[in-house]
Parts: structure tokens; sequence; C-alpha cells
């Protein structure tokens, strides 16, 4: 199924996990492109969630991409690992390593695709000699580490300066955006420029929804349609 409007990246941490397997179905027939996975070591943010194995199982049952965002320390320690599940995406923070660019070789080298975050307190300046080498840039819109935050101040502004940055220059990425993707801010973030959405709980995993009608809404929205 193709997308043009954008593409939905359900964050599976704020998935109910007793319930995952209804979910899963849910977005392979509805030709979620990809799926967000968190990986928090306790040390780079003060939380932990989900694993190798959590990844693992779910490349057992689909296919769909896992676009795996590494909020760790050391990450280049655990690239061999996340990096052979078929079809990732392995995102990292630069700041979290000494040579980004080598930790970018090393993910392509084990055969996924590479990204990169930009935390809110960072410029897209400070990245730009990194985005010739990645294949998407994460932008922050919360501070790393929790669920149901609210966005920063100022961060769809900076969402859009971001866009118009990759833009100028022609760089050949997908453009993310991760933090408070809600239903008041989703209009502004697509007309901002974001390509790939992360989806929580203030949208498809909102508390007392339904996730298939929440996919319906979110299309929709991504389509430019009341």
């Amino acid at each position: 199924m193709q997308t043009p409007a954008g593409k939905i990246s359900p964050s599976l941490m704020c998935a109910d996990l007793l319930n995952l397997k209804k979910d899963l179905d849910l977005f392979i027939a509805n030709g979620i492109e990809y799926f967000h996975i968190d990986i928090m070591d306790g040390h780079y943010v003060r939380n932990f969630s989900l694993g190798f194995d959590f990844c693992r199982a779910i490349a057992a049952y689909t296919d769909t991409p896992q676009d795996i965002h590494l909020m760790i320390d050391n990450p280049e320690d655990f690239v061999p690992l996340f990096a052979g599940i078929q079809g990732a995406i392995l995102t990292f923070h630069p700041e979290t390593v000494y040579h980004p660019l080598r930790t970018i070789q090393m993910i392509r080298s084990h055969g996924a695709r590479a990204g990169i975050a930009l935390n809110p307190a960072q410029t897209i300046e400070n990245l730009g000699p990194l985005l010739p080498h990645v294949d998407l840039l994460c932008v922050m819109t919360v501070v790393p580490g929790f669920v149901s935050q609210k966005i920063v101040p100022g961060g769809i502004e900076k969402l859009r300066e971001t866009v118009d940055y990759v833009r100028s220059h022609a760089y050949d990425l997908e453009i993310e955006v991760d933090g408070n993707v809600s239903w008041q801010n989703l209009p502004e973030m697509r007309e901002a420029g974001a390509q790939v959405f992360v989806a929580g709980t203030s949208s498809i995993f909102e508390s007392g929804g339904d996730v298939g009608a929440n996919i319906a809404r979110f299309r929709s929205i991504l389509k430019g349609e009341k």
C-alpha cells in the first residue's frame, strides 16, 4: 500500500502488550509502514523499555520494517545484534558516541539502514555533517525517555526549520517526527513537512480508543482530509 501523504510508525511500547497480536494484525492489514521500537537502557534516559528478544519476536511474525530507536549509551556495542533484524532502521543519538560516522558505517556494514536523532536541545546545524550519510533523521519534539509528554515549546517550528534545512541541501533521507504526535499536533507536523510519524498514546493508542478506527483517522489527517 502506497501512502504518499506520509508513513505511520506506531510506537509499540505504547501498545497493550497483553493483546499485541491483535494490534499487529490490524497494522499489517492496514499497510502500516514501520513499527517504532524504543530501546532504553536506564542510562542515556532514565527508563527501560523493550529489547532484542522483542524485536526478534516481531520479526518472526511479520516482515514490516522495524524502526528501532536506540536511546542507549554505547550503541555501537549493540549494532551487530539489532542490525540482524531483517529490514531494520537503526536510529541512534550521535552525542552518545565519540565517532558517529563510524557508527553509521557500522550500521550499514551489518545490512541495516542508519538513522540519527535530533534532540530538542540540539540544532540541525550540529548534525549537518552526518546528514549525507543517513537514511532517516528523527526529530524529537519531546525530551527522550518517556511516553505521554507534551510537545516542547517551539517543537513544530523547529521541525519546519529542520525540513527546510534538509531540503535546501537536497539530502536523500526521510524526516521522522517523534513526540506528542497527537490529533491536535499531527496536521501541523504534516504541514511542516514530516514524512514519518511516530504514533503513540496521543493518537493511535489513545486511552479508550479503537486502534483500527484511529489508523483510519490518522491516514485521513495525513491526506489533508477533515
